[in-house]
């Protein structure tokens, strides 16, 4: 009879966005007062922040910017 052996494969670590701490680098949506969507570039979550208020006019968008800890109300 031949011993069988137990594998045991490792698990990956997880990598958990919490949206009650902010980004430390780059820019990103704050939707309705939490942290969504991070972005590299401010024209990218400029766009995404404006396609998000043209099907969800009703939200305050605003864009977070890690390098000042400031944020920007998006208007429609």
């Amino acid at each position: 009879m031949e011993k069988t052996t137990l594998r045991i494969e490792e698990q990956k670590p997880r990598n958990i966005r919490r949206a009650d701490i902010a980004p430390a680098g780059g820019f990103a949506l704050v939707v309705d007062g939490h942290f969504k969507t991070q972005f590299e570039s401010n024209a990218a979550a400029q766009k995404a922040a404006k396609e998000l208020l043209v099907n969800y006019p009703m939200l305050r968008v605003e864009i977070y910017d890690a390098s000042t800890k400031g944020r920007t109300l998006v208007k429609q």
